[in-house]
């Protein structure tokens, strides 16, 4: 069983990243990310740090807009504005969930569309879902493609059964995996005879939020693995919705958690914040 590690895919896209941000700066153009988090959650300080590191080393500057998890719509509607008003902030990351009293959809309304780096709104989702080249799908989901593309693993014709179907990772994923001329079979937790539908496929994406769901039933010999998974188990220990133990003497290829897809999302994020800037630097 070989592991399909996330560093060697930062590594490939970090070259890249940089010349494009030494290009945008030799032009007087600072590649910048707002980070806005409401509250001092553990998995967003986490994300954040993460965040901040990467895009940092690739060149782009990661500013922190950090509020009281108690602050009021109003006033944080009022901030969100000025942040997204700035000129010289290309991208906006937006971290969620957002507090109880927070009218999410109201906040997303006032992002503007070319600044959202994680496709968290509806226009931009639209623009993935029909197949536009030119959207950037959300982090995560084209994290899994970068991963897919770098260790050469086809697609074509293909079955690939994606478990798990939020806006963040599943839905978007299938529609970025038929693109390439996947066979996709989308799947959730009320799917009948979910390992029988996990068993037939070529590859599996598991991204159901569930601790080490994914036993040895699901799998079959030969397949390639990709868990997006980040839950926490009873032992308080770090892993993934793939039972690695139980997987990996049947499986192919498989991703590790920790070290698989999630050091590769925030390289992707960057990469969105450099494609911003050059947008905008181009008028």
């Amino acid at each position: 069983m070989t592991q399909l590690r996330g560093k060697p895919v930062t590594d490939a896209m970090a070259e890249r990243l940089r010349a494009q941000a030494d290009a945008l700066r030799a032009r007087g153009v600072i590649p910048t990310l707002a980070i806005v988090r409401v509250g001092e959650k553990p998995d967003d300080l986490s994300y954040q740090r993460g965040a901040v590191k990467r895009c940092e080393s690739l060149g782009v500057d990661a500013r922190v807009f950090a509020y009281p998890a108690d602050i009021r719509q109003d006033a944080f509607l009022a901030a969100l504005d000025t942040v997204a008003a700035d000129p010289d902030v290309h991208g906006i990351l937006l971290l969620r969930p957002l507090p109880r009293q927070l009218d999410e959809a109201q906040v997303l309304r006032h992002m503007p569309p070319e600044k959202d780096m994680d496709c968290l709104l509806t226009l931009n989702l639209g623009r993935v879902f029909c197949d536009d080249p030119t959207a950037a799908a959300p982090c995560t989901a084209q994290a899994v493609m970068e991963l897919l593309h770098h260790y050469q693993i086809p697609l074509e014709g293909k079955r690939v059964t994606v478990v798990g179907r939020s806006l963040v990772v599943g839905k978007p994923l299938a529609m970025l995996l038929l693109r390439e001329n996947a066979t996709v079979t989308l799947c959730h937790s009320r799917t009948k005879d979910l390992p029988a539908a996990c068993r037939q496929a070529d590859i599996v994406v598991a991204a159901i939020g569930r601790a080490k769901m994914l036993d040895a039933a699901y799998f079959s010999p030969g397949q390639t693995v990709i868990d997006v998974g980040i839950n926490v188990d009873a032992d308080g220990n770090l892993c993934g919705d793939v039972d690695m133990a139980a997987a990996e003497p049947v499986v192919a290829q498989l991703t590790p958690v920790p070290g698989g897809v999630g050091g590769v999302t925030t390289s992707v994020l960057a990469q969105n914040v450099l494609r911003a800037a050059a947008r905008a630097a181009n008028g």
